[in-house]
């Protein structure tokens, strides 16, 4: 009889907890129909307005040559300027050779090599 109860019971509250739910799930038609009412926004009217519009059209080469007839900077003309300068070039073996050259404690990698093979041949 317990047995009895406690199913009775518990399909009891399983059949409320399916109908809250079912209850509480949106309704998509009727959404769809609200929003397809006639105040809502046609982008595509509104794409074609926009088109239809005399709009002005940029001309970026005009306003290129308008900027540089004003005082403004003609980098075409700093380029051409800094590629005639005569740069002094940097010779990096020269700075290798001056910094070999200083008292500074020089690694001779070379000859580090050497050693280490001679131990290793020795060695083995």
């Amino acid at each position: 009889m317990k047995r009895f109860t406690l199913s009775i019971t518990a399909l009891a509250l399983a059949s409320a907890a399916v109908a809250s739910f079912a209850e509480t799930t949106p309704n998509f038609d009727g959404l769809r129909s609200n929003t397809a009412n006639p105040v809502a926004v046609d982008f595509d009217e509104l794409r074609r307005e926009n088109l239809d519009k005399d709009a002005v059209a940029v001309d970026f080469d005009e306003l290129r040559r308008e900027n540089l007839d004003k005082d403004g900077v003609d980098f075409d003309e700093l380029r051409r300027e800094n590629l005639d300068k005569d740069y002094v070039a940097v010779d990096f073996d020269e700075l290798r050779r001056e910094n070999l050259d200083k008292d500074a404690v020089a690694v001779d990698f070379d000859e580090l090599r050497r050693e280490n093979l001679d131990k290793d041949f020795l060695i083995g």
